[in-house]
C-alpha cells in the first residue's frame, strides 16, 4: 500500500499547532517592545494528554502567572495626540456653531424690522389712497348727471384682467359692466 501514499506509520502532524509554533516564532521579538497589560493565562496542557511524537507547543514557561503586557510607547502617543485633536475639533465646532445661531438671530431680527417697515409704509400708502378715492367720489358725487352712472361704477372697478390667483374669476362681471358702459340703457322717465 506504498504506492498510494497512506503511510500509517508515522505520526500525523497537527496543522494548527504548526501554525501557532510559526507565529511564535515570528513574534517573539514583540514581546520587548511591549509595556506589561494583565492577560489570562493560558495554563499548559497535561503532559499525559501530549503523544510522545508531538512537541510541546502548548507548554508555557510560567504556565500560572499572568501574561503582562503594555501598549507600545507609538500607540499611547498616538491616543493622547488623536484625544487633543478630537477637543479641538469638538471646541471649534461649539464656537462656530453659537457663531451661526448669532448669525441667525441677527438676520432674523433684521427681517422683522424690514417686515414691520413694510407693513407700515403699506398701511400708511392704503390710507393715503382710501382718504384720496373717498375725497373724489364726494366731489364727483355732487355732479351726478343722469346717464353716466355706468362710467361712474366702472371706475369703481377693477378692470385689470391680471387678477390674483386666490379671488374668484369676474371676468364676466367686468365684461358686463363695461358692456353696459359703452352702451348705457336709456334713462326710464316716469
Amino acid at each position: 500500500m506504498e504506492g498510494f501514499g497512506d503511510n500509517f506509520d508515522q505520526p500525523e502532524v497537527d496543522p494548527a499547532a504548526e501554525f501557532l509554533a510559526r507565529e511564535h516564532d515570528q513574534l517573539a521579538g514583540l514581546e520587548d517592545e511591549l509595556n506589561p497589560v494583565v492577560l489570562p493565562s493560558v495554563n499548559a496542557v497535561p503532559q499525559e494528554e501530549t503523544s510522545e511524537a508531538q512537541p510541546k507547543l502548548f507548554a508555557s514557561p510560567t504556565p500560572t502567572r499572568p501574561v503582562t503586557r503594555e501598549e507600545p510607547e507609538k500607540i499611547k502617543k498616538w491616543r493622547e495626540e488623536q484625544k487633543k485633536r478630537l477637543e479641538e475639533k469638538d471646541a471649534n465646532e461649539e464656537k462656530r456653531k453659537e457663531e451661526l445661531r448669532e448669525g441667525a438671530r441677527k438676520e432674523l431680527a433684521e427681517w422683522y424690522r424690514h417686515h414691520e417697515e413694510q407693513i407700515a409704509k403699506t398701511k400708511t400708502a392704503n390710507r393715503e389712497a382710501a382718504k384720496n378715492a373717498e375725497k373724489q367720489f364726494v366731489a364727483e358725487s355732487d355732479e351726478i348727471e343722469p346717464g353716466t352712472e355706468w362710467e361712474r361704477i366702472a371706475k369703481l372697478c377693477d378692470f385689470n384682467p391680471k387678477s390674483s390667483k386666490t379671488s374668484k374669476d369676474v371676468s364676466r362681471m367686468r365684461s358686463i359692466i363695461l358692456q353696459l358702459k359703452q352702451t348705457a340703457p336709456a334713462p326710464k322717465r316716469t
